[in-house]
Order: structure tokens, then C-alpha cells, then sequence
């Protein structure tokens, strides 16, 4: 599955791994993330992540 990262942190959201911060699981694609997700380092919305 491709990754996404942050344009503004660089965090990269791995689907594999899911975002435990968020309570979202692992397996979940960025495309199923609920549009209100925000990095979980830097608080910015799904709108600024990047397929890297």
C-alpha cells in the first residue's frame, strides 16, 4: 500500500501500521481516514499529506 507523508512535519502515514494516536487500526488506507484525521504530530488535516 503507498505511504503519505506531511508537507508540513514529514511525518509519513504508513497504512500497515494504522495511527494508534487516532485510534485508527492497522491495514486502514489513507483514502478510508475520517476527513476530520489530523497528523498526529503537527495537527494539520489529511488535505496536506502527500503519496510518497
Amino acid at each position: 500500500m503507498p505511504k503519505y507523508k506531511c508537507a508540513i512535519c514529514g511525518y509519513i502515514y504508513d497504512s500497515e501500521k494504522g495511527d494508534p494516536k487516532g485510534n485508527i487500526p492497522p491495514g486502514t488506507p489513507f483514502e478510508e481516514l475520517p476527513d476530520n484525521w489530523v497528523c498526529p504530530v503537527c495537527g494539520w488535516f489529511k488535505n496536506k499529506f502527500r503519496q510518497v
